[in-house]
C-alpha cells in the first residue's frame, strides 16, 4: 500500500506517468518538462501563462527550474521496484511447477537451468554455459547444430567446428575472442569520439538557456517601462479629465450667474414697461384735453429702445467647450495652455514662484549680457556670453505651459548609477547594479530619459544634491555609448552644463569645446529650455529671479533625450508641484 501512495506521488498530472526529468514553477507544482513545456507553448498566443494545477497566472513564461530532489527519488523508486519481467525473466526449464529464475542457460541442451538443476547439471566442456537467454538457437550452427565457435572474415560469418572443416576448409578463421576483442575496441574509439560531441552539444544547450534566460529578463524589463509608461499615460489623461470637467463647471456656473443677472435685469425692464402702459392706457381713456397735455411722464414720447438685450456670453462659453473637446485629439499641452487663457481669472499660487525681470518690449532688445538678444516674439535671437537676466514675455511665450514629464531609462543607466523607482532620480553608488551589458548602456556614469524631443518648445527642472561632479543636458540618441567620445559634451551630439558643486565652478560644453561661467552660481536647481524649431537650447540658474546662463544655437538633425552625468551625489528630476 505505501508503495502504492508513493508512485500516485510521483505520476505528472499531465502525462499521468512517472516523472521524467521533473521541474517546478513558482507555485511548487511538479511536472515532466516536456509536458510543461507543451502547455506553454499553447499558452503563448494569450499572453498570460497558468499553472495546470492551481491556475496561478503569470504575464511571463516561468523558468523551469529542475527538482533535483524528486528526480533522485523517482530514480531511486524504480531502481527498487520490481518489474514483472524480473519477476518472471528467464525461467527454468526444468521447473515446470513454479517460474523460478534461470542461472544460466547450456548453450549444447538448449535449455535454462535454475540454482538447484544447474548443480547436476553436466560439467563435460562441450556443455557451454552462457548467462540465461532465449535466443539459444541463434548460438548454434543451423546447419550441424553446433555451438558457433568461430568466425571467418572472407565470407564474413559464424561457423560451427563442422563447418570450419567442410565449407570454410583453407579460409583463415578465428575464434570468437579475436574478433570480439577487435570489435570492442573499435567501439571504444567510437566512443571517444562521441563524447567531446556530446559535451559540445551540452555546452550549446547552457548556451541557449542562458540566452532564453536573458531573453525572458530583457522581455520582463521592457515590459515593466511599458507598464509604467502606460500608468504615467492615464495619469496625464485623468488630470486632463479633471482640468476639462473643473473648466466645463466653472463655464457653467459663470453662465447660470451671468443668465440669473440678466433674467432680473429683465424682469425688472417689463414690470417698468408694464407699468408705463398701464398709464399710457389710462390717458387714452382720459376725455380731459388738459390733463393728458400736463402729464409728465408722456413729456418726451419715443420708441422703445431697439438692440437693448444683456449679452449673456452664452455663445463664447459654449464655443470654449467645442474647442476643447476638438483638441482631445491634438494633445494634452495644446488644451492646458487654451484652458490658462480662457480662464478670467487665475488662482493665486501658494508655491514658491522664480520672478522674472519686467516686461520685454515688443521690437528687439539686448539682454544685459553683451551680445545676447531677443526677437519680438520673446525668442533668443543671438547669444555670445553667458549670464544674465531673462526677460519675462520671452519666457512666459516659450516655456509658459510646464515642465515636460522626463522619466529616465535604465536600460542606458551605467551599473553604478542607481535609477529611483519613480524614474526621475539618479545616484551614484559604489555597489554594482548586476545590470546586463548591452549596446545601448553607457560606459560612463550617464543615464538617459525615455522620452525623446522632436518638435516644440520644452523646458525641465533638475535639482543637484552632494558636493561632486555632475553634467545635464542633452544628447541624440546616436550618441556613442563607450569610450571617451561618449561624454556628455565631448562630441556634436550633445550639450551639457557641467558643474563642480565643491569648487563652484561652472562651464557649458558641446563638441568638445568649453564656456566658463565667469559669475558664481548660488542655487542648486537650473532649467533646460528647448526650442526645436528654433534650434536652441538654453539654460537658466533657479534663483530669485532666474538667472540666464547660455543659450546653444544650431539645427537638430535628430530627436533630443535629456541626459546627465552624476559624478557624485544624486540628479532629481523636479514635477511641477516641486518648484
Amino acid at each position: 500500500m505505501a508503495s502504492a501512495d508513493l508512485r500516485n506521488e510521483l505520476l505528472c498530472s499531465i502525462c499521468l506517468s512517472t516523472f521524467t526529468e521533473p521541474v517546478t514553477l513558482r507555485c511548487g507544482h511538479n511536472f515532466c518538462r516536456v509536458c510543461i513545456d507543451q502547455v506553454m507553448n499553447t499558452q503563448v498566443v494569450s499572453g498570460l501563462y497558468s499553472c495546470p494545477e492551481c491556475r496561478t497566472k503569470s504575464r511571463h513564461r516561468p523558468a523551469l527550474k529542475k527538482n533535483i530532489t524528486l528526480c533522485n527519488v523517482v530514480e531511486n523508486f524504480l531502481s527498487t521496484r520490481p518489474h514483472k519481467e524480473e519477476v518472471i525473466g528467464i525461467c527454468c526449464t526444468y521447473c515446470v511447477d513454479s517460474a523460478v529464475p534461470a542461472m544460466k542457460s547450456c548453450l549444447l541442451c538448449e535449455a535454462s537451468l535454475c540454482d538447484k538443476h544447474l548443480r547436476v547439471h553436466s560439467q563435460s566442456p562441450e556443455h557451454v554455459l552462457t548467462d540465461p537467454t532465449t535466443s539459444l538457437e541463434n548460438k548454434k550452427c543451423s546447419v550441424h547444430k553446433k555451438i558457433l565457435e568461430y568466425y571467418c572474415p572472407e565470407d564474413d560469418v559464424f561457423i560451427c567446428v563442422y563447418c570450419s572443416a567442410e565449407e570454410h576448409r583453407g579460409h583463415q578463421v578465428e575464434k570468437l575472442d579475436e574478433p570480439f576483442e577487435k570489435k570492442k575496441k573499435k567501439l571504444r574509439h567510437f566512443l571517444q569520439k562521441l563524447i567531446p560531441k556530446r559535451e559540445v552539444i551540452e555546452e550549446r544547450v547552457q548556451s541557449l538557456e542562458e540566452l532564453w534566460r536573458k531573453s525572458q529578463e530583457k522581455s520582463s524589463g521592457e515590459a515593466e517601462r511599458v507598464i509604467a509608461l502606460f500608468i504615467d499615460i492615464k495619469r496625464r489623461l485623468d488630470d486632463l479629465e479633471d482640468s476639462v470637467l473643473s473648466e466645463i463647471s466653472r463655464q457653467e456656473e459663470e453662465m447660470s450667474l451671468s443668465l440669473s443677472d440678466v433674467i432680473q435685469k429683465l424682469e425688472k425692464k417689463k414690470d417698468e414697461l408694464s407699468r408705463k402702459m398701464r398709464h399710457i392706457e389710462e390717458l387714452c381713456n382720459m376725455t380731459d384735453p388738459l390733463t393728458v397735455l400736463k402729464d409728465p411722464d408722456t413729456g418726451d414720447l419715443c420708441d422703445p429702445e431697439e438692440g437693448g438685450d444683456e449679452d449673456t456670453g452664452g455663445h463664447d462659453m459654449t464655443h470654449n467647450v467645442d474647442v476643447i473637446t476638438g483638441m482631445l485629439h491634438e494633445g494634452f499641452s495644446d488644451i492646458m495652455k487654451y484652458l490658462q487663457t480662457i480662464s478670467p481669472t487665475k488662482p493665486e499660487n501658494k508655491r514658491k514662484r522664480y520672478h522674472w525681470d519686467q516686461t520685454l518690449p515688443s521690437h528687439t532688445k539686448a539682454s544685459p549680457l553683451s551680445g545676447t538678444e531677443y526677437g519680438g516674439d520673446g525668442v533668443i535671437v543671438r547669444t555670445g556670453g553667458a549670464g544674465g537676466k531673462v526677460p519675462a514675455a520671452a519666457e512666459e511665450k516659450i516655456y509658459g505651459e510646464g515642465p515636460a514629464d522626463i522619466l529616465l531609462d535604465v536600460n542606458t543607466a551605467q551599473n553604478n548609477l542607481l535609477i529611483s523607482d519613480d524614474r526621475k532620480t539618479a545616484t551614484w553608488t559604489r555597489g554594482i547594479q548586476n545590470c546586463p551589458e548591452t549596446a545601448e548602456r553607457f560606459q560612463y556614469n550617464q543615464v538617459m530619459s525615455i522620452r525623446r524631443f522632436f518638435s516644440g518648445r520644452h523646458y525641465w527642472d533638475v535639482e543637484i544634491s552632494g558636493s561632486g561632479r555632475w553634467i545635464v543636458g542633452m544628447c541624440y540618441p546616436s550618441i556613442n555609448r563607450r569610450g571617451d567620445q561618449s561624454w556628455i559634451g565631448h562630441n556634436n551630439k550633445s550639450w551639457g552644463l557641467y558643474g563642480v558643486q565643491c569648487e563652484n565652478k561652472y562651464s557649458l560644453t558641446h563638441g568638445n569645446k568649453v564656456i566658463q561661467l565667469p559669475h558664481q552660481i548660488s542655487s542648486d536647481r537650473f532649467r533646460i529650455c528647448l526650442d526645436y524649431e528654433a534650434g536652441q537650447l538654453s539654460f537658466y540658474e533657479l534663483c530669485d529671479p532666474i538667472r540666464y546662463l547660455h543659450t546653444f544655437t544650431t539645427t537638430f538633425t535628430e530627436p533630443l533625450h535629456a541626459v546627465l552625468w552624476v559624478g557624485e551625489g544624486s540628479i532629481k528630476i523636479l514635477r511641477e508641484e516641486q518648484f
